[in-house]
């Protein structure tokens, strides 16, 4: 580990180091604050390498530098694959000494879909949405040992949102790619996914229907101009909301016409259909939304499928000693991300939010930690307070109102700084980590789709 000149001050554990927590522990360096990011997996980078699907080619590599250059910055330290609340409990983490502990640790578990008994057939005809794309995202990868999913065409995927949208367009491009292969037509994803299914086929002069394909169907609970694919303005009045209606029909429409999935609106999942011991389909109700509130119509719909993929949210991972309230974090601030209970945990990001949005993890995760470097950490000390203020640049905003209940933290010594840079040294050490970000980054990075012939 090259250690930096050591000097007293403060020192931030962040657990996760995505969007998040990258952006955090930038925060933080820029404010002469020392900082240590836990990440479970080797990879830093968080959803942007296992959510978003691989033919975001530019989008990842721009995410993902940026990432590596906060994680440069100094007085920044990274361990990789160690998991919060298995390698280290919040118990470890008070005995280390910290200012204060960040979770970004994101939103990786599926929300479950309300269906009884469904999670019995994972795996047999049933899937979960990060399991699927992550997948998709690695199964070119040689040495690739995560979960192995099926493809198959008439598959159901439930959902609404843009990730659900990401999981049709994969069901889409594949089974498109597969019934070309099949015809002896070599099909390149990136361009399938550039062009689109209809402009590809047509270079072929090929129809959808002469593949043989049925495509898969979209199934959303809530009408479709409900779908979230572009976001209501706050207060907006009748003729906005309009506006952002007729936006995301197009957007939708766009979507349609490109990809050739199906959708349908008003069909809230109920029960299922297993045959052999296989999910064969899902019972759906009708429903109908009055004054914005759903209800169910009476009518069931029984759709038979091979395939069913749910896509209806993400939510953080249950963390022993971390209260919660409902699917999410149990939040005491949400100015400050605080966690419920606790003087010195703060939340950020996805954890948060319990979205998957790149923008609004970063946002979200940029404002906290301003929050609590302004209010928790620098309170006490007027000298740590003018250090700070040397190297940050002015920032918008006032101290909030729940400043004054936080308990004030007073500098870590140069004792106690060293005694938590031995303790990270020790656990890189441990996972096989030397310290040096970029060689790990350049031999634990997998091969892109991209680069092979």
């Amino acid at each position: 580990m090259n250690r930096p000149d050591i000097d007293q001050g403060h020192f931030v554990a962040i657990f996760g180091s995505g969007i998040a927590g990258a952006e955090a522990a930038f925060q933080l360096s820029k404010r002469g604050i020392y900082s240590v990011l836990f990440e479970q997996h080797a990879l830093p980078y968080g959803k942007i390498e296992e959510g978003l699907p691989k033919w975001h080619v530019k989008l990842r590599n721009q995410e993902e530098q940026k990432i590596d250059q906060k994680l440069t910055m100094p007085g920044v330290f990274y361990v990789p694959k160690t998991k919060f609340g298995k390698d280290l409990t919040l118990a470890d983490v008070g005995k280390w000494g910290f200012s204060a502990v960040l979770l970004a640790v994101g939103a990786w578990n599926d929300r479950p879909l309300p269906v009884p008994g469904i999670d019995d057939f994972i795996g047999r005809g049933f899937y979960y949405q990060n399991s699927f794309v992550s997948w998709f995202n690695h199964n070119h990868e040689k040495n690739y040992d995560g979960t192995s999913c099926e493809i198959s065409d008439n598959a159901i995927v439930i959902g609404g949102g843009l990730a659900s949208i990401d999981v049709a367009k994969i069901l889409m491009l594949e089974t498109t790619r597969m019934a070309l292969e099949k015809r002896g037509i070599p099909a390149d994803l990136f361009s399938l996914e550039r062009d689109g299914i209809p402009e590809t086929l047509k270079q072929h002069k090929l129809n959808f229907r002469q593949l043989g394909l049925k495509g898969c169907v979209l199934f959303y609970r809530r009408r479709l101009i409900d779908m979230p694919l572009t976001p209501i303005p706050d207060n907006a009045d009748k003729n906005r909301l309009e506006k952002v209606f007729l936006l995301r029909k197009r957007i939708l429409d766009n979507f349609l016409n490109k990809y050739l999935f199906r959708v349908e609106e008003c069909h809230n999942p109920v029960d299922k259909i297993v045959e052999n011991g296989r999910l064969r389909g899902i019972v759906f109700q009708k429903s109908q939304i009055r004054d914005g509130k759903l209800y169910p119509a009476g009518d069931f719909v029984r759709v038979r499928s091979p395939l069913v993929i749910s896509s209806i949210g993400s939510i953080p991972e249950r963390i022993h000693e971390i209260p919660v309230e409902g699917d999410m974090l149990s939040i005491e601030d949400p100015v400050s991300g605080r966690i419920e209970g606790y003087d010195n945990i703060f939340a950020v990001g996805n954890a948060v939010t319990g979205r998957g949005n790149i923008r609004e993890s970063l946002t979200h995760s940029r404002e906290t930690t301003r929050q609590i470097v302004r209010n928790y950490l620098n309170r006490e000390d007027e000298r740590f307070s003018e250090y700070v203020r040397r190297r940050e640049q002015h920032t918008a905003g006032t101290v909030n109102r729940m400043a004054d209940s936080l308990v004030m933290s007073p500098l870590l010594s140069r004792d106690k700084i060293s005694h938590i840079l031995m303790k990270i040294q020790k656990r890189q050490e441990k996972v096989g980590y030397s310290g040096n970000y970029s060689q790990w980054i350049q031999e634990k990075r997998p091969i892109r789709l991209e680069e092979l012939d």
